[in-house]
Order: structure tokens, then sequence, then C-alpha cells
């Protein structure tokens, strides 16, 4: 298996909205961010989790982590100041989705806005990336082609293709891991480039 190149590319982004969805590749999410931090000192780091997500890391880890407080996607039980949609909104110059669980995915696709980051989402300008985590023949299955159908029409998404990567479950090399995260970066930074006022379609890391 070849190895993952581990190059920082050229990312402009200053502050970044980390959405981090229930996907077992969730787990192995600090490697990453300690290679975010140390590739790109500057760069804020914002993390909502899923719970769903919380099953595979917590939100002390990546606050630690993030240099952050973390967030969990849900509404607040009381009335705050502001609305937590609105500055997840506004806030991000860019937002990934790490891992992107099918279900997420379908949310997102469908136009839902359930949950602070699923309506931020659906109403920010930032350039998004996504990086899809499934289980084994995931990523044949008409559910998750129809929803990347049209996440992809949508002019500032970027979806990063998974990987074939070990399946805990059945012990093949069957489950579509998510795309490293210099893949992921190098495909949003390039999207922020080509974004315009106009409409445009999304854009798809080939195969």
């Amino acid at each position: 298996m070849p190895r993952t190149d581990l190059t920082h590319p050229v990312f402009s982004g200053e502050r970044l909205l980390l959405i981090v969805t229930g996907a077992l590749s969730a787990a192995f999410l600090p490697g990453w961010l300690s290679w975010l931090r140390a590739g790109y000192p500057e760069l804020e780091i914002r993390p909502v989790v899923t719970r769903s997500a919380q099953r595979f890391i917590t939100l002390d880890a990546l606050s630690t982590l993030c240099g952050q407080p973390a967030m969990s996607d849900e509404w607040p039980a009381h009335v705050t100041k502001g609305a937590p949609h609105v500055e997840l909104s506004l806030w991000p110059d860019t937002v990934l989705v790490y891992p992107a669980g099918l279900h997420f995915l379908a949310r997102l696709a469908l136009g839902l806005g359930d949950t602070p980051a699923i309506l931020a989402l659906q109403c920010t300008p930032a350039p998004i990336g996504i990086a899809p985590s499934l289980p084994p023949h995931g990523l044949t299955s008409p559910a998750y082609l129809g929803h990347k159908r049209l996440l992809e029409q949508r002019p500032n998404i970027v979806i990063a293709s998974p990987k074939a990567g070990f399946s805990v479950s059945t012990g093949q090399m069957d489950a579509s891991v998510a795309a490293p995260m210099p893949v992921l970066l190098g495909l949003v930074e390039r999207l922020r480039h080509q974004m315009s006022p106009s409409s445009r379609p999304g854009i798809t890391e080939s195969s």
C-alpha cells in the first residue's frame, strides 16, 4: 500500500471550522490535528462534534488539540446571546467535514437544518471540503451516489474521494475511509481560488 504524502500543501485559510461526524475515522483525528497545527501554526481551528462522533473522540481531547473549546452539535438547552448556527456560518473562511459519515452527508444533501452545524453548512459562503468515510459497499450504494450528486451541484463544496481501507467489521480491505488530510486541504484550496459570484458545479477529486 502506498504511503501517505504528509507534505503540507499551500493553504491560505485562517479560520477553520472542523465538523467531526460519527465514523471510526474520527478516532484518528488527533494525528491530523497535530499535523495541521505543525504546518499552519497561525490557523484557528474551531471543532464541532456530532453526538455520534463523541463515541470515538472526546470534546476534551479536541479542545486540547485545537486550542479552542470543542462544541457538541446540539441546540443549547437555554436561550443564549446570538444564534450558534449564524456564528458557525459567518466565522470560518474554510469548513472541513472530517470524517463525513453517510448520515451526515444525507442530511446535508437533503437541505436539513436540524442542528447548528448542519444549518450553518447550508448557509455559509465559505468553501466546504468533505471527506466521506463509508462502510463496506457504501461507496457504490445508491444512497451515497445520489447524495453525492446533489452535493456536487453546490458551488462551494468539494468532495475528496474516499480511499480503500480496512474494515474492523469484516476484517477485509472493503471499507472506504476518509481521504488523507493533505488531499482534502489541497482540494479545498483549489476550490477557494475557483469560487466567484457566478454559479458553477462542485468539484470531486478524480479517482
